[in-house]
């Protein structure tokens, strides 16, 4: 063979050897996509709700899929839509939580981001009730379970039970203070009810405001609606033993009771229905009575007193 041949061959075939031997450029990997949850939030109490808003980007095609999950937190609140990019939370306690966010892009890949939540506390507030002519939402009623029937305004709200003409008379006095400023959502930490007695009685003995040898009586939660210019001693509402309060018998003619602890009937009125507050006689036999000026009173610092705190 001839030996440039030969060597023009092998210069071939080096060649062909050596290019055979190259890598294919490299297939550059997919980014994953970019989620952003939205900034963190401060927050205060009493809220029902809030929301997240978050959103992501690709350089794959397009965003497919959200997933909103909770980190941490005090509790477990509902994420109402956590398959989309905005969703509300609801059921949820003071404190800091941390929600994840993720995005999914049609490559299968997933961008991860979290935001943080600091729910405040709601401040104290004090809600202090002594309406004056509350005559709507305030009466005696006054009967017995033998035929009598009727009712009054009078200066007065009483627990008493007497005799009129020779008949027995039972007194209970019936009142509801305006709950509807305290919002829906709120906390009742403390309620406190005040009753001046009156220094002008017009029942009993028309002398002394407390009389008789057993005059306890009951503040009691009223169950049933009723209204101050038709109620009656036959159509009176019903009410509730339970966490009703006990005030013991006195032999003092006058005797103001402070701040008496109501909360539990309170809280009872705002989660359910405010239908007010009743006074009974423990036994109602004559003749025991207790005396308490009424929001028609001319002394306006002497009225039925409620003095709410709540968050």
């Amino acid at each position: 063979m001839n030996p440039l041949f030969r060597i023009t061959f092998f210069l071939i075939s080096l060649s062909v050897l050596f290019f055979s031997c190259q890598k294919d450029p490299a297939v550059p990997i997919p980014a994953p996509p970019v989620a952003d949850a939205g900034p963190s939030q401060n927050l205060q109490l009493p809220l029902t709700s809030f929301t997240l808003t978050g959103s992501g980007t690709t350089q794959n095609g397009m965003i497919t899929g959200y997933l909103w999950s909770l980190i941490s937190g005090p509790n477990v609140p509902v994420i109402t839509s956590p398959s989309s990019t905005t969703t509300t939370i609801t059921g949820f306690l003071a404190g800091s939580y941390k929600f994840q966010f993720i995005v999914i892009d049609n490559a299968g890949l997933t961008g991860v981001d979290t935001v943080s939540i600091l729910l405040n506390p709601s401040p104290i507030q004090t809600l202090t009730l002594q309406p004056g002519n509350n005559i709507a939402n305030e009466i005696n009623f006054a009967g017995n379970n033998f035929g009598g029937n009727g009712s009054a305004h009078d200066i007065d709200l009483d627990a008493g039970a007497w005799t009129s003409g020779g008949n027995p008379l039972n007194l209970r006095g019936a009142f509801k203070f305006d709950l509807s400023s305290i919002p829906p959502g709120a906390t009742i930490l403390t309620a406190k009810l005040s009753l001046y007695t009156n220094p002008t009685p017009i029942n009993g003995d028309q002398i002394n405001a407390n009389s008789g040898p057993n005059n306890t009586f009951y503040i009691r939660r009223i169950t049933s609606t009723w209204s101050g210019a038709t109620a009656t001693w036959q159509n009176q509402p019903g009410t509730t033993s339970t966490n009703q309060i006990t005030i013991a018998h006195t032999t003092q003619p006058v005797l103001d009771l402070i701040d008496i602890d109501v909360a539990n009937m309170v809280r009872d009125m705002h989660t359910n229905i405010n239908y007010g507050f009743m006074m009974i006689l423990q036994n109602e036999t004559p003749y025991n009575i207790r005396q308490f000026c009424s929001s028609v009173h001319t002394a306006a610092t002497k009225r039925p007193k409620l003095v709410v705190t709540y968050q």
